[in-house]
């Protein structure tokens, strides 16, 4: 039933961006931040960056509430693994084992949408990750839209937002288009040559995408958890993304 739940959390379009916000406020000099379940906390929540996720943490806390074996940084970074793989994306190693944590990092450590590339590269550099990285997790725009009321901008990325895909680097570096979105920092992605060589590179490959995605994906879903507790734990839990993307297709598809 876990899963089934997250399915339709996931028709909602913010567990990519709730495990996103959960994760991305690491710093790796301070070990502060991290994808430690903070998020649940008023005080984080009202961050600015974190406006509308008020919604998608409170529809999960009653699922969450169905399972007190996983903490709530493990439960939010599973549902992000999940959201991607239901809709398309490539399959994400998910490793249990993530203490919650009680205080909330700074505001100010997510990406501001009006900036440019040295912006991106300070969020991104602050929290141990390259420019690689930068590049493919941008891609995860493929999924979702803007809320003017939340950010001051409006719209999806792409023509199809409930799939995940390549399609973000293709309606990048085809231009605006009427309907759709490019923020500040997408352009930026087209701006820096270092950037751009990664954005022509996804679009013409979804494969090189997707594992370089996985590969980004997992490294921010772990930023400042000890990979021999994670490790350990893993082989104790049965929540793998393989395993709950199964039981997703068996309630979506089968459900009478």
């Amino acid at each position: 039933m876990i899963c089934l739940h997250l399915f339709f959390i996931i028709k909602l379009n913010k567990c990519v961006r709730g495990r996103w916000h959960s994760a991305g406020t690491f710093d790796v000099e301070t070990k502060t931040g991290g994808p430690f379940g903070t998020i649940r906390h008023g005080d984080e929540l009202a961050h600015e960056a974190n406006s509308g996720l008020d919604i998608a943490v409170g529809l999960l806390e009653p699922i969450k509430a169905q399972f007190p074996i996983l903490t709530y940084a493990d439960f939010y970074q599973l549902a992000g693994v999940v959201a991607v793989e239901i809709t398309g994306g490539p399959e994400i190693p998910f490793h249990p084992g993530r203490p919650d944590k009680s205080e909330p990092p700074p505001e100010g450590r997510l990406p501001q949408a009006t900036q440019g590339p040295a912006h991106l590269r300070d969020v991104f550099y602050r929290m141990g990750l390259c420019d690689k990285d930068i590049v493919a997790l941008s891609g995860g725009h493929t999924l979702g839209r803007c809320h003017k009321e939340r950010s001051g901008f409006e719209g999806p990325w792409t023509s199809n937002p409930l799939i995940f895909d390549n399609s973000y680097f293709r309606e990048l570096l085809s231009g605006e288009k009427q309907g759709l979105i490019q923020l500040p920092t997408d352009k930026a992605l087209l701006e820096d040559p270092t950037f751009r060589s990664f954005v022509h590179k996804y679009a013409a490959d979804e494969d090189v995408f997707f594992e370089d995605y996985a590969n980004a994906h997992l490294k921010l879903s772990e930023l400042g958890c000890a990979s021999d507790t994670l490790l350990e734990i893993s082989l104790y839990f049965s929540f793998t993304s393989s395993f709950a993307l199964s039981i997703i297709h068996f309630f979506v598809f089968r459900w009478p």
